[in-house]
């Protein structure tokens, strides 16, 4: 089953072409890896995908439906989108990962947050921690669980263990390929030579355009 078909997708800023006739399925519980140089339009088509931006021409389909004509909030809830440099708001840990209870206004389940936090090497003490005091990695990982507490269908990796150290890309990675494993889409940007190595469908983009071979 095709979880995404673009057809001829394309994006432009006033001055510039960003992507252009982007053609593209990707399968259900498929681990997608594009790679290309720095500016060729690879994080400009992930958030296409997450549509945090509107493409200016071609189509979008998701589970076989036009994602223009889908309410943005529902999909964004399916389709979640991590960036490179993570975003965190308010004081602590705790306030980051209350926020996806509260828009979903479910209570605060401090055993599915405890459960989550675990799955990274973060103890449930962490919650208290201030963000101004956090790693980079200890941001990134506080990132996913925000994202990943309510499971999407698909995960968007921008870059996502650009400038970690080894140990904690190798924990990021341990814990993307058992969440591919358990059946969730995985579409992820890299440059990192490791994971374009293993990655199990590659696909490249230059000057905004896919580029095979």
């Amino acid at each position: 089953m095709k979880i995404f078909e673009l057809k001829k997708l394309g994006l432009s800023a006033p001055d510039k072409v960003i992507l252009e006739d982007i053609s593209l399925s990707i399968e259900k519980g498929s681990h997608l890896t594009i790679t290309g140089p720095s500016g060729s339009g690879k994080s400009s088509l992930l958030k296409v995908l997450s549509s945090l931006v509107s493409h200016n021409s071609g189509t979008l389909l998701y589970q076989g439906q036009d994602v223009q004509h889908l309410d943005p909030v529902a999909y964004r809830r399916q389709v979640s989108y991590c960036f490179q440099q993570p975003v965190l708001f308010g004081q602590t840990v705790r306030d980051n990962l209350t926020f996806p209870f509260e828009i979903r206004s479910l209570p605060f389940d401090m055993e599915k947050v405890s459960s989550a936090l675990n799955r990274l090497n973060l103890s449930s003490e962490f919650l208290d921690k201030p963000i101004k005091e956090l790693s980079g990695g200890e941001k990134q990982r506080v990132a996913l669980v925000r994202n990943l507490l309510f499971e999407p269908e698909v995960l968007l990796l921008d870059e996502v263990t650009s400038g970690l150290d080894e140990k904690t890309k190798s924990l990021l990675r341990s814990f993307l390929q058992d969440l591919h494993q358990k059946g969730m889409t995985l579409i992820e940007v890299t440059h990192d030579q490791m994971e374009l190595e293993q990655a199990k469908q590659l696909v490249n983009i230059v000057e905004g355009r896919l580029v095979y071979g």
